[in-house]
């Protein structure tokens, strides 16, 4: 037989068990007294019970779930007695959370004495606290960790999700798209199957891409002349994705950038099915003339999204190892993926974006091009291996970026440039390859130079708060409100 507990069990919460054994000793008109009496047990021990002082042994609750003529279980049931208990259970563990000890304010009671506008308001404040307190706790170098183990999840997959293929697929099924680029009409007929409308405003909150309305199932988009820069086919099938994919609101900013990056995927599996991508690729590879600017325009996408796209489908369908990068023209990466081992520059948190680019890499060298707007190609020898990188330069409102998509040396052959002559030779982290000044720039200016830095005030901020960081929930709720 299995031997009985001497304690209760280790999920019985003490607060909740004193409260509730203090409204069924008042519901049965009993005084401390009368019940310790009843019970065979000191008044000051079961004035403990019920302040969740002390932890009884089983012995004692059931001598007083007896005295009080009720069940054990009942006694031990884990939702409070009232609505006022509740509130006051509440309090008691708020005040006991590290932040509030942190500040040195005295514990506040919750009994019959305190009065129950200042208890709301009391939980209220504590609750702001601890949110206030959860959103300031992501940091840059929380969301910088968020990002570096999202990169690792990446690459073990080689960056193909099957199951965000799959529900790509289903969704172009469902709409019975039968080849090649996804139209206009295709993506209404989408958003019709997913249960929405589409609505294009030029007056959407200026932290938002896309707002919807999920209780009359519209979402809201940019106007195309809005100048916001984003495709807004992209922007719809994005917004679609979350409610296809399942998405909940982000529970930490890990998750949210997880949720990005899986909508990304979503939208670009739409606007280039993977079907019709592979048949093209693999028509492009047997003539050794595989070039994202081809694929681009075979499904008139961004050559940003069909270089992500290719990171897709490139190793999962033809075992080709690649890296992805997005570098300003000031030598920083924005973006960055690699299952190909070539060595990004890190910092300590394993993050590779605002990590600047070796000098020699053909993400930078591109600028220094004759005509950096026309199809660039280099050979890079580095410490990890030789690479072949083709690289597009596209014209944003915050600078130029280069759009990198590389190779190991060997899987060259497949691309048009393939052949290139153009090489460069790589020693980075090497400091002397290309951070340390040459020694005679330093003999002529060590000491004389004194450059004012232009400082980006977004390296000093904390990230910006919010469920969905940075967007103003009262310029949304504003905004559905006129819209409604």
């Amino acid at each position: 037989m299995k031997p009985v507990s001497a304690s209760p069990s280790p999920d019985v919460d003490l607060v909740t068990l004193g409260q509730r054994l203090r409204h069924l000793r008042r519901s049965k008109g009993l005084t401390l007294e009368q019940l310790s009496a009843a019970a065979g047990r000191a008044p000051s021990q079961l004035s403990l019970i019920e302040n969740g002082k002390r932890e009884p042994k089983l012995s004692v609750l059931q001598a007083l779930a007896a005295a009080l003529g009720v069940t054990l279980q009942d006694l031990l049931r884990a939702e409070a007695p009232s609505r006022r208990a509740a509130l006051e259970i509440e309090l008691t563990h708020l005040q006991k959370n590290p932040a509030y000890s942190a500040l040195g304010l005295p514990v506040v009671k919750g009994g019959r004495r305190l009065p129950a506008d200042a208890l709301e308001a009391l939980i209220g404040l504590h609750r702001e606290l601890n949110r206030v307190l959860t959103e300031q706790s992501a940091t840059p170098e929380v969301a910088r960790r968020a990002n570096a183990q999202l990169r690792v999840e990446m690459r073990r997959r080689n960056n193909y999700f099957a199951e965000i293929e799959a529900a790509a697929n289903d969704i172009l099924r469902s709409v019975r798209h039968p080849t090649g680029p996804l139209s206009q009409r295709g993506i209404l007929d989408i958003a019709a199957q997913v249960g929405f409308t589409l609505h294009y405003v030029n007056d959407l909150p200026s932290s938002t891409r896309s707002v919807t309305d999920l209780k009359n199932r519209r979402i809201y988009l940019p106007q195309v002349a809005s100048g916001r820069g984003h495709d807004p086919r992209g922007v719809v099938l994005q917004t679609l994705g979350h409610f296809v994919l399942g998405h909940n609101d982000p529970a930490d900013y890990g998750d949210f950038l997880r949720q990005r990056v899986e909508v990304n995927y979503f939208a670009a599996a739409l606007l280039m099915p993977e079907r019709f991508a592979v048949d093209f690729l693999t028509a492009a590879k047997a003539d050794r003339a595989l070039a994202i600017d081809d694929f681009r325009d075979a499904f008139g996408v961004s050559y940003e999204t069909a270089a992500h796209r290719f990171t897709n489908l490139a190793t999962q369908h033809f075992g080709i190892p690649v890296h992805f990068a997005r570098v300003h023209e000031s030598g920083i990466v924005y973006k960055a993926y690699e299952n190909d081992n070539v060595r990004f520059p890190s910092d300590v948190t394993g993050a590779i974006e605002g990590q600047p680019v070796c000098r020699k890499w053909a993400s930078r060298t591109v600028f220094e091009a004759d005509d950096p707007y026309s199809s660039f190609y280099q050979f890079t020898d580095t410490v990890a291996g030789t690479y072949w990188c083709t690289v597009h330069v596209e014209s944003t409102r915050s600078g130029e970026f280069s759009v990198t998509v590389g190779t190991p040396y060997e899987h060259a052959r497949w691309f048009r440039g393939g052949d290139v002559s153009g090489r460069t030779v790589s020693t980075c982290p090497d400091p002397d390859c290309c951070r340390r000044p040459p020694a005679p720039l330093v003999d002529r200016w060590a000491g004389n130079a004194w450059p004012s830095a232009r400082v980006h005030s977004h390296l000093l901020a904390a990230l910006p708060p919010g469920t969905f960081p940075g967007v103003d929930n009262r310029d949304v709720y504003d905004f559905l409100d006129r819209r409604a």
